[in-house]
């Protein structure tokens, strides 16, 4: 049998055309996904002035807030109330709007303490973090470090008095924990609610949850889907903005605000709800609403094991790190378009 060479290879003219074609829709797809998951921005952005927030100041207040008698869960009713006056003292230090946001469940009255800035009439900014923990546990990450961080805005705005466009609310939730978590009577569910019923234009709603942790150990990050691994760093030193998939224009603002008030290194995640985390605070009420609405954290349980455990005390926080988180928050939302 007579043996004959390979034929040579050979795409067609026509067959090349559309080989690119799929090549240039794989690629522009591919960029469009990533582009919408990891919000890049371009371009320089203009620095703030000068803004100072003492970290001393930062742990004072989680201190005072994880040091309570006991645990401010929501049977420990005098260690919650003892937090929310303290987050309203506080806050009367610097604004004369402050007020408490009461109703009940099970025949036990809880509240949201609310400080307000800005014009009364418009749209609102909402700032929001809880103040219950889950358990037998201090919560100094979960959540003091999310309260002290809208106490120290509040200090801003008093001291640096902005010309606010919109009306400001910085809101201490209750019930954001267990065994009320997703539930109606979560503080940011009924406020969400009470800001629907009255028809009020809510611009954007920023929340802080576990913003206190930081690692320059190597692979001191996780998380929930290894791909991930290959777009954001090893190290949990950074800061993130989580926003909702295909709602990418708040992110972005927030993410090239954060960037110019601040020295943190930020990073952002636009994502699906099913997801673990990432709807997994006070912000999923108002997404619910539909209102627009973010997460600043350091990723829970991504980074910080001391997350739902007694280990989450005052000293394993990183205070000057927090401080360039809250600078950031401050400086994002005086100049948000």
């Amino acid at each position: 049998m007579e043996l004959q060479e390979d034929a040579p290879f050979i795409i067609k003219p026509g067959s090349m055309k559309k080989y690119i074609k799929i090549s240039a829709a794989l690629g522009l797809t591919i960029c469009g996904v990533l582009y919408a998951i990891i919000n890049p921005i371009f371009g320089s952005v203009e620095e703030s002035p000068v803004l100072v927030i003492a970290p001393e100041l930062l742990r004072q207040h989680v201190e005072r807030l994880a040091n309570t008698e006991k645990p401010r869960t929501y049977d420990n009713m005098k260690a919650l109330n003892a937090a929310a006056a303290y987050i309203k003292s506080e806050f009367k230090k610097h604004s004369e709007y402050v007020r408490a946001q009461k109703y009940k469940v099970d025949y036990r009255e809880y509240k949201n303490i609310i400080c307000s800035f800005g014009p009364t009439d418009g749209e609102r900014i909402i700032i929001g973090a809880h103040y219950d923990v889950c358990q037998n546990q201090p919560g100094a990450d979960d959540n003091a470090s999310g309260v002290a961080g809208i106490l120290e805005i509040a200090r801003l705005l008093k001291s640096q008095a902005p010309k606010l466009k919109y009306r400001i609310d910085l809101v201490a939730y209750t019930l954001e924990e267990p065994p009320y978590f997703r539930s109606e009577y979560m503080g940011s569910a009924v406020h969400a609610q009470y800001l629907k019923d009255k028809g009020i234009v809510v611009k954007a709603m920023i929340c802080l949850e576990m913003i206190g942790y930081f690692s320059d150990e190597p692979k001191s990050q996780q998380y929930p889907i290894g791909l991930l691994k290959l777009f954001y760093p090893s190290r949990g030193n950074f800061i993130t903005i989580v926003g909702k998939l295909g709602k990418g224009g708040l992110t972005r603002k927030m993410k090239r605000g954060m960037r110019a008030g601040s020295s943190i290194d930020v990073r952002s995640i636009s994502a699906p709800k099913i997801i673990p985390g990432i709807d997994y605070s006070d912000h999923l009420n108002y997404w619910k609403h539909g209102y627009d609405a973010v997460m600043i954290t350091n990723t829970s349980w991504y980074r910080n094991a001391n997350y739902h455990m007694p280990t989450d005390t005052p000293e394993t926080l990183d205070y000057v790190r927090m401080a360039e988180v809250v600078k950031g928050v401050y400086w994002a939302v005086v100049n948000l378009k």
